[in-house]
């Protein structure tokens, strides 16, 4: 099996994370953590999300959020719109990307966003050309499209539709596959992305994985074998979702970087700086989902040594 040499880890703890706590995150904290983990290695971040304050109190400083933060030269800062308006802001803000969200399924789309998955596509091609005009990237993530909380798995014919109409219509270039309740599963993850890679090869796929029933890892083995080279996570495995009750957060960012770099995969992230960072993230929010964090980096044993004529292990 043929494995990438390198993989793009996005963090998106500071937006997918942050925004399922209880409890409002103080904005100088948020800047803190999101500064820290600009200086580990890391190439992008989701810094925050341009929602109403109403729908999320937790984002409610976005603005100051982009503000305060002490830019890291070669990190992207990205920032989550659900519309025309959260884009205005997000541009404002200064943000190097636009992310987009359009739901596999009407039914996921009607309860995330209150309009069937037509129009929300509608809405990100409106998008598209406000962030091309301010001289920004934007990248689309298709929520629930390996697994929606209402409709089971969507037909394979309608995430591809989806794409197409990203690619083609929009011209977009990155789009992630969301798996945002936890239902995918390897052999699914590995035959979607083939047929989705070998029919848009242009495209930068990502999968942005949650871990509510223990897959995820093995969700992004499969998806790094089929050529995926863009993977989300979430610092001190941080998250969850609204629609599925008890669901766990995203792949712990520490657990999949340990994993890739055991595999020899190169992330450019440092993994003791980032340790350090999910630490203070679970003093701060007083929980995390992290094997790592639980089990810590394993000793390096020296190979055993045998006297001659001694049976072996």
């Amino acid at each position: 099996m043929r494995w990438p040499a390198s993989v793009t880890v996005c963090e998106v703890g500071p937006r997918d994370g942050f925004q399922m706590e209880p409890s409002f995150i103080p904005t100088p904290t948020k800047i803190a953590i999101i500064d820290l983990l600009s200086r580990t290695g890391l190439r992008e971040i989701q810094a925050t999300s341009f929602v109403r304050p109403t729908a999320v109190p937790q984002m409610r400083d976005a603005e100051e959020v982009m503000a305060g933060l002490r830019r890291e030269h070669g990190v992207l800062y990205a920032g989550l719109v659900p519309n025309e308006r959260g884009a205005e802001r997000a541009i404002a803000a200064g943000c190097d990307r636009l992310d987009v969200v359009v739901s596999a399924t009407d039914s996921h789309s009607l309860s995330n966003t209150r309009m069937p998955t037509r129009r929300a596509l509608e809405r990100v091609g409106r998008i598209v050309p406000m962030a091309r005009a301010a001289g920004r990237d934007v990248a689309i993530g298709i929520a629930v499209a390996l697994g929606c909380p209402f409709e089971g798995v969507p037909p394979y014919a309608r995430v591809e539709a989806l794409v197409g109409h990203a690619v083609e219509e929009l011209g977009l270039t990155r789009v992630s596959l969301a798996d945002t309740v936890g239902m995918a599963n390897p052999r699914q993850v590995s035959t979607t992305v083939a047929a989705l890679r070998a029919r848009f090869p242009q495209v930068a796929f990502g999968l942005h994985l949650h871990n509510t029933r223990g897959m995820a890892l093995a969700n992004a083995l499969a998806g790094l074998a089929g050529g995926v080279t863009h993977l989300d996570a979430s610092v001190a495995g941080l998250g969850g979702c609204p629609f599925a009750p008890g669901a766990a957060g995203n792949v712990a960012t520490e657990d999949l970087v340990h994993m890739l770099a055991e595999m020899g995969i190169a992330t450019h992230v440092r993994l003791d700086a980032l340790l350090e960072v999910a630490r203070r993230v679970e003093a701060v929010v007083g929980h995390a989902a992290s094997a790592l964090l639980r089990a810590g980096v394993p000793r390096r044993f020296p190979l055993a040594q045998h006297p001659a004529g001694s049976p072996g292990p």
